[in-house]
């Protein structure tokens, strides 16, 4: 009997909190109209509600609280659907991607099979034959031959579309058999894993004529618009100079031929920029695909001549092309083929390994055209948000403007009005200037605020070649310390030109760079591979009667590259000053660096970490690096850098804004060569290597405090060490996978990092040299904050304190989780507190 009364109460109190509410049209409308404005509604406004809304009057507010839960649930399921749904479109369109790649990759393992075959038998049948020792010659004579068949190429008639026509067709099948079959023997690149959110499959070849590199992936858009997107190729290759599209000839299956000339960006000062002459077909195939490809028109191939040009160097576009697939369900699978010969032979030879990169190739190429069309798609649909009330493509155009004007200062074209001007007896830095910078910056400066009444734009810059330093590593430096190369009266100068006061040439101030910078991002890519943000240059170190060098200064800075696990990748560094308006078509006068990765050669030059490029054109490969060193995986690792500075003149004061410009970028050159022999890896490994384990006298000492202080207070090894030594201490410490750092004790100032080991290092993203710029406050979240403050006292007391798993912050702005960490004194000989000490278990970036 109780039994039945309990169940009873509790169906009433069920039927009193309206569980079985049946709502009226009228009132899910009234409810649906507060739902858009606010989904979560408060116990007043529901009141409100309420008496606002006569229709609602028989309501109770607990059934219409209920009714705004439910709502709120069905709409993030039905968010989860969708998202599902999306995921399962990407998967499904992926796996047909991968079932594809792998029936190509079983067509050419079979390939090289019968060839393996071929040739033994080759072999045996000459070896049986004759015992002269040019058997060996003529079989692999012959084995280039078959990878690389020369096609004899009938001569077209140049006036006969129809001779067009069947360039094009020859081109369509070149292109399709190295997109989807086994004419060109593909290897993946290192890290591009497919996935439903990853760029796709990324691969190169390593041994066909010239460079070539391939690319699919998934995007969600439909293939006209693909086809639209990559075929307006200056507003995603950013060493695309100009692209002219001379003739058009419509052909009988609905498609289009095109014949196109294209000038391209030398991506350093000391090699000739490139131009293509090229036919691109445009059709559609039998199964609805688009299809994109492209030849250059040569004598060999037959067809009209291109427009001659100086100062360039016709290289030659191999059949190449986009091969864009509808899927089902919306969306498209693109093939990217790139295949190019830059006719190597015409560079200095410390460059050739650039221009026979097929990796460098697919960097700024291939993944780039698969990146961009991907960063549009997302845009499209909303997914990505940027802030400063600025959209995407204004931002897009902002990096594109960064890029090309850095690029246009790096060539110096004559026909854009550049002009070499005398040097002072040293080649090392190349001044070029332009009186007439309205005949080619039109499109991307605001050519009003340059001088009026005479004067125009300089250009200062050079080249070397950098030795064992991470270009990524070394751009993340400039960038974050930019004080370290920068002088802030050349940046007050520069920043002049965007007002109307006269021009002044700043000096050199012994002091540096007495203020800070703050970062304000503005955008990314969706791989985070490029950043677009502003500087704010702060101004409050001079005295406020210095208008000129008291108030604060922007920049516009571009930073791409920065991803050290990048193969192939360029880093750059690309700024132009603004004033605080940042109008859409603010002047931009870009400078910067960019460092470009040369393939690690076994017959590299000597172990001199940094050298100026020009001399190294003369430096032959013999000299050999000194024992000691050890194959580290940057090791070896060439890298040209390239530097320009712009600046804006008066004609009266050319000369002297031409020295100090020079003089700059000389004490720029010097403050990378010191940074880059800081950060270099094999400076570290013949510290820390096992034959020459010496490191300063600093670093085994404070080694050897830390271990003991451990191991005193904890009662228990930091890690195990077969000699007690400074050096076999410091080794052990060096590589210890725990993230273990050492910031300074004071009282009157915040705790600041003064040793890390690599695993410090690396979860920091910093290096030894801008560890001392890191202070512990930001790298500890707020809750970490508060419980070191609560642990203190103990840990001055104890000596240690073991710390519960929590987050903290790189350098780079990036989370990092950990298991634990343990805060230890760490006393000197004398048992004074020198640092406090925190290792960092099993951490990992989030």
């Amino acid at each position: 009997m109780a039994l039945c009364m309990q169940r009873d109460s509790v169906l009433n109190r069920l039927m009193d909190c309206g569980k079985y509410v049946r709502y009226t049209p009228e009132q899910v409308e009234a409810l649906e109209r507060v739902y858009a404005e606010c989904p979560k509604p408060s116990s007043s406004r529901r009141q409100q509600l309420i008496r606002d809304c006569p229709i609602l009057s028989n309501i109770e507010q607990k059934q219409i609280k209920v009714w705004f839960q439910n709502r709120r649930c069905r709409e993030k399921q039905r968010k989860e659907a969708s998202r599902l749904q999306t995921v399962n479109r990407k998967l499904s369109a992926m796996n047909k991607l991968l079932m594809e790649e792998n029936d190509r990759l079983q067509k050419q393992v079979s390939q090289l099979v019968y060839d393996n075959g071929y040739m033994k038998q080759q072999i045996h049948t000459a070896s049986a034959t004759t015992t002269d020792n040019s058997c060996e010659s003529v079989v692999v004579s012959g084995q280039k031959q078959q990878q690389n068949p020369k096609t004899q190429h009938p001569q077209w008639d140049a006036n006969n579309p129809a001779g067009l026509f069947a360039i094009a067709q020859e081109t369509l099948a070149a292109f399709l058999s190295k997109a989807t079959g086994t004419a060109v023997n593909w290897v993946q690149m290192i890290g591009m894993k497919p996935g439903p959110d990853s760029i796709g499959i990324v691969a190169v070849s390593p041994n066909c004529s010239g460079v070539a590199a391939r690319a699919c992936g998934l995007v969600s858009l439909e293939p006209t618009k693909v086809a639209e997107i990559l075929k307006d190729r200056p507003s995603w290759y950013r060493d695309c100079r100009c692209l002219n599209v001379l003739s058009v000839v419509p052909t009988g299956n609905g498609g289009t031929i095109e014949l196109m000339y294209m000038q391209t960006y030398a991506p350093t000062t000391l090699a000739a920029a490139r131009d293509f002459w090229t036919l691109r077909y445009t059709s559609t195939l039998e199964d609805g695909s688009l299809v994109i490809c492209e030849r250059s028109l040569t004598s060999s191939t037959g067809g009209p001549t291109g427009p001659p040009a100086s100062n360039f160097v016709r290289a030659e576009v191999l059949p190449s092309g986009y091969l864009i697939r509808p899927c089902e369900g919306g969306g498209s699978i693109i093939h990217i083929v790139d295949h190019i010969d830059l006719d190597v032979w015409s560079v200095p030879e410390v460059l050739r390994p650039l221009y026979e990169s097929s990796k460098f190739l697919a960097q700024k190429l291939t993944t780039a055209a698969l990146r961009h069309v991907r960063q549009i798609a997302q845009e499209s649909s909303g997914e990505v948000h940027y802030g400063g009330g600025r959209q995407p493509a204004v931002l897009r155009t902002f990096s594109q403007r960064l890029c090309k004007g850095f690029n246009d200062a790096v060539n110096g074209f004559v026909d854009d009005g550049w002009s070499p001007i005398g040097n002072d007896g040293v080649e090392d830095v190349t001044i070029a200037i332009n009186s007439s910078p309205n005949k080619s910056f039109g499109s991307h400066y605001n050519t009003s605020m340059l001088p009026t009444f005479g004067g125009g734009v300089l250009c200062a810059k050079a080249s070397m070649l950098l030795q064992n330093v991470p270009p990524a590593l070394l751009v993340r430096f400039l960038r974050e310390h930019r004080s370290e190369w920068a002088d802030y009266g050349v940046d007050a100068y520069s920043a002049a030109c965007l007002k109307a006061s006269p021009y002044a040439v700043p000096c050199a101030r012994p002091s540096g760079f007495p203020s800070s910078q703050v970062i304000l991002p503005l955008a990314h890519t969706i791989e985070h591979e490029e950043f677009l943000e502003v500087v704010r240059i702060e101004g409050n170190a001079f005295p406020p009667d210095d208008v000129a060098l008291a108030c604060d200064m922007y920049l516009l800075q571009l930073c791409s590259g920065v991803d050290e696990n990048a193969i192939g990748a360029c880093a750059q560094l690309v700024f132009a000053p603004i004033d605080e308006s940042f109008a859409d078509d603010a002047l931009l006068l870009p400078s910067g660096f960019r460092i470009i990765p040369l393939d690690p050669k076994t017959d590299g030059p000597a172990s001199t970490r940094t050298l100026d490029l020009a001399s190294a054109l003369d430096i032959g490969s013999g000299n050999a690096r000194p024992a000691g060193e050890t194959d580290l995986n940057n090791y070896n690792l060439r890298s040209v850098l390239t530097i320009a500075f712009q600046f804006t003149f008066e004609n009266h004061l050319r000369d002297n804004v031409a020295v100090m410009a020079r003089q700059y970028v000389r004490n720029v050159v010097r403050s990378v060569q010191r940074v880059a022999m800081a950060i270099a890896p094999s400076r570290l490994s013949t510290e820390l290597g096992p034959k020459s384990l010496t490191g300063p006298p600093e670093a085994l000492t404070l080694a050897r405090w830390i271990y003991r202080s451990y191991r005193l207070h904890t009662c228990t090894d930091l890690f195990r060490v077969e000699s007690t030594s400074g050096d076999a201490i410091l080794k052990q410490l060096w590589h210890h996978s725990d993230a273990i750092l050492c910031c300074s004790v004071k009282t009157n100032a915040s705790p600041v990092f003064t040793f890390a080991n690599q695993a410090g290092l690396d979860m920091l993203e910093t290096t030894l040299v801008a560890l001392q710029d890191i202070m512990l406050d930001k790298v500890l979240d707020e809750s970490g904050r508060k419980l070191l403050c609560i642990e203190f006292s103990k840990i001055m007391q104890q000596g240690f304190a073991y710390l519960p798993a929590g987050i903290c912050v790189s350098s780079m702005n990036r989370p990092v989780s950990y298991e634990q960490a343990i805060a230890c004194k760490v006393l000197d000989d004398n048992d004074s507190n020198h640092c406090l000490a925190f290792v960092f278990v099993n951490w990992s970036f989030v």
